[in-house]
């Protein structure tokens, strides 16, 4: 299944929608996650690709990223439930979810805004450039793992 473009305006609206319906008493269906911790989670992602975090990964983990996970991360398979994160990903403390998701919506606009040029060959932190479409399905296909984790 391809994922949906985060680039294309309808994918775009429809993205902010979804976002909008997560309530902050949803219970997970899988994990452990608050709706709020997992908007933070999401964050780290953008965090990374605008500079706002620069705690770079160990190289093994790198290396083992682009060549063993590479293909699940920006694949058209859907993430497995339950599947494990990055350390750096990890939020344990209490957020609140009013504010984590005007960080998220935030950051989702942003990459919008830029388009898809500016996204074609730029490098992630952990699998190197990415093509605009690589982008897009790493973007999507994460932020849709979670919200089909609280039934959003």
């Amino acid at each position: 299944m391809v994922q949906p473009n985060i680039f294309d305006a309808t994918t775009h609206v429809r993205t902010l929608e979804r976002l909008a319906l997560l309530q902050s008493d949803a219970t997970p269906q899988w994990g452990t996650m608050t709706p709020a911790q997992m908007c933070a989670h999401v964050c780290v992602s953008y965090e990374y690709i605008f500079g706002d975090r620069n705690d770079v990964p160990p190289l093994f983990m790198r290396l083992l990223l682009r060549l063993f996970f590479r293909g699940l991360l920006v694949g058209n398979k859907p993430y497995p439930k339950g599947a494990a994160t990055a350390p750096s990903m990890i939020i344990n403390n209490e957020r609140n979810l009013d504010t984590e998701r005007a960080r998220l919506v935030a950051y989702i606009e942003r990459v919008y805004a830029e388009g898809a040029h500016a996204f074609e060959g730029r490098p992630q932190v952990s699998l190197g450039p990415l093509t605009a479409v690589e982008w897009s399905t790493l973007l999507y296909k994460h932020l849709d793992h979670h919200l089909r984790q609280f039934g959003v």
